[in-house]
């Protein structure tokens, strides 16, 4: 299940990737990071895993899932007639086809420019009040349709929640909304 931005609530099959030279200190799949970790699985056994959970839409995530060429999974799951979207910082460029965007910027591993021109949704996550301000200057990155969301980091989210509420009610925060971890309230992994 989506739990996070405009397809909150949709079924979809994930696709962890591992491997990630970002490194969220919020991040809750820190075993998600080295690549050595992890069995090297072949795109055609990722597409009959997609094939066979009976859903339309595969979310590429990670770790880092830009870290790789997504064209020969995203072809293959497009032959297959999957609607793919893509969780990534937009730290590394983006190679492959997809539906839906998801660009989710960190300060510490700067996204590149042209990440930002392929967003359909920038979600901010909310450590702190700078965080806020930083949010803004992310959004003027991004083309003018692009969904706008503040999702408050999880082990912090009733600290910055007042933080995230009074923006969003401010003539600043007008065009944003906010976004949960609605998976983990539903304690789905």
């Amino acid at each position: 299940m989506q739990g996070e931005g405009r397809y909150t609530g949709t079924p979809a099959y994930f696709i962890r990737l591992a491997g990630c030279d970002v490194g969220c200190s919020w991040c809750d799949v820190k075993e998600s990071w080295q690549v050595e970790n992890h069995p090297q699985i072949e795109v055609d056994e990722l597409v009959l895993g997609a094939k066979e959970s009976g859903l339309s839409m595969v979310v590429l995530t990670g770790g880092e899932p830009c870290m790789f060429n997504l064209e020969p999974i995203t072809s293959a799951l497009k032959k297959e007639g999957f609607k793919i979207h893509l969780e990534t910082s937009g730290a590394h460029p983006i190679i492959g086809d997809f539906d839906w965007i998801t660009l989710s910027p960190k300060k510490f591993k700067p996204c590149l420019p042209e990440s930002y021109l392929k967003a359909d949704e920038l979600k901010v996550v909310i450590v702190n009040k700078h965080d806020l301000k930083w949010s803004v200057e992310q959004a003027r990155n991004v083309p003018g349709d692009t969904l706008l969301y503040l999702q408050p980091e999880w082990d912090r989210r009733e600290k910055v929640h007042e933080l995230i509420m009074g923006f969003l009610c401010s003539v600043e925060g007008e065009s944003w909304s906010l976004s949960t971890q609605t998976q983990k309230y539903l304690g789905i992994r």
